[in-house]
């Protein structure tokens, strides 16, 4: 189904939901599978709590440098603090039902299960590699409890590589070799180098791709994601998926999901319900006085404009950008894959990834690796897999037997 394409975000509520743009399987849905995140913060928004809760877990694994400070299981994080949008809208992009949105806005695994790992430190906002790290060893030493099997990472580290393994990147080959698949956001910078744990050799590493919020192929173009060459020299990255235009959930109860919610009252209102908002208390604080002496028809295309320059594209939900939601959408993937074909290996997973991705004409393979993700064609090529009695791995095509030792 071609769906329009949007210009200048006339019509931002037409984001085109996840699952569509990914050609994605409605049977699969992540039932059965756990994914961990690592990230600066997370709330337990109702797309993933209602109506049933899906959260397995919250830890918060900050560190103090300083100290040698235990990890704070079993906490409350209902506050949504400014540092939890971030970890909020990737593991809805990814693991979200689109509650809020009347199930449209949903991710590709709406029925995973989530372990949600706060990362970071406690005295500095930036997270360094020996965070990641701290919070990637407690994933591990609780991987069999909550039975994990993808850990998605939208987190960058120190320093780019020099093709050396990183102390966090010998753990996230350590995570594989385990069994656990895992997941890092390329970067966004646009440059040719890769930071870990996006450099470490048997990680899935997700660069952007922006399809023009449209199903015509011929639109897409690459993201600005950082590229290069991993730890051992590993190609990065293996693949990319949808880095702008993707819907994620606003952190409710902050100033900026106010302000949608107030935006979208004038946008749904009839002339004398605008009329008698503009007289309301919240209207003077966040209207000027020179807009409200305008017409009516006036406010509501300034109002407008504030709803396509904040990527509102509902009362509860944004369209945002970075490869941190590229990584939680092929997360997304991998748990319907696992869930189709529990037996795949982090390797077998890889190179469905890679041998069924759509490259993007006159683009440089170097940046987009295998090209863009297709998700219906992974779960198929994991369900063969599973009905090929005696066949532990599905033999690739040249081409992509040359892609996967590049990554291997």
């Amino acid at each position: 189904m071609q769906l329009p394409f949007i210009n200048d975000l006339e019509d931002v509520e037409l984001v085109l939901p996840t699952p569509l743009r990914m050609c994605a399987s409605t049977q699969y849905t992540g039932k059965g599978i756990t994914i961990a995140f690592l990230d600066s913060g997370f709330y337990p928004h109702p797309d993933l709590t209602q109506p049933t809760n899906r959260i397995a877990y919250f830890v918060d694994a900050r560190g103090d440098p300083a100290e040698d400070q235990p990890i704070r299981e079993g906490v409350g994080f209902s506050i949504p603090h400014l540092s939890s949008w971030h970890g909020t809208m990737t593991s809805c992009a990814c693991a979200g039902n689109g509650f809020m949105s009347m199930y449209r806005y949903a991710g590709l695994a709406p029925d995973a299960r989530l372990v949600l790992v706060k990362t970071g430190n406690l005295h500095n906002r930036r997270i360094r590699d020996q965070d990641i790290q701290r919070a990637l060893r407690w994933v591990l030493d609780n991987a069999q409890r909550f039975d994990v099997r993808v850990v998605n990472i939208s987190l960058g580290g120190d320093h780019p590589t020099n093709g050396k393994l990183t102390p966090l990147d010998v753990l996230v080959e350590e995570a594989v070799a385990r069994g656990i698949v895992v997941v890092c956001a390329a970067g966004n910078s646009g440059a040719p180098r890769v930071m870990s744990p996006a450099s470490a050799p048997s990680a899935i590493t997700v660069g952007g791709l922006n399809d023009h919020n449209s199903l015509d192929r011929a639109r897409h173009t690459l993201y600005h994601s950082n590229y290069g060459r991993g730890g051992r020299g590993t190609t990065k990255p293996e693949v990319i998926a949808p880095a702008q235009w993707v819907a994620a959930p606003m952190l409710p109860r902050t100033k900026v999901h106010n302000e949608a919610q107030f935006l979208w009252k004038i946008e749904r209102a009839t002339d004398r319900e605008l009329a008698r908002l503009l007289r309301t208390k919240e209207a003077r604080k966040r209207i000027s006085a020179e807009t409200m002496s305008r017409p009516l028809h006036e406010i509501r295309r300034i109002v407008r404009q504030r709803i396509n320059d904040q990527k509102f594209i509902h009362p509860h939900y944004q369209h945002v950008d970075g490869t941190s939601f590229s990584a939680a959408i092929v997360s997304s993937v991998v748990a319907q894959m696992l869930e189709a074909n529990p037996s795949l290996t982090p390797a077998q997973v890889k190179q469905i990834l890679i041998q069924t991705a759509r490259p993007l004409d006159d683009a440089p393979l170097e940046r987009q690796g295998a090209g863009a993700v297709h998700a219906g064609a992974a779960v198929d090529l994991a369900l063969k897999m599973r009905r090929r009695k005696g066949v532990r791995r599905q033999p690739l095509d040249r081409a992509a037997q040359d892609r996967a030792a590049q990554s291997a």
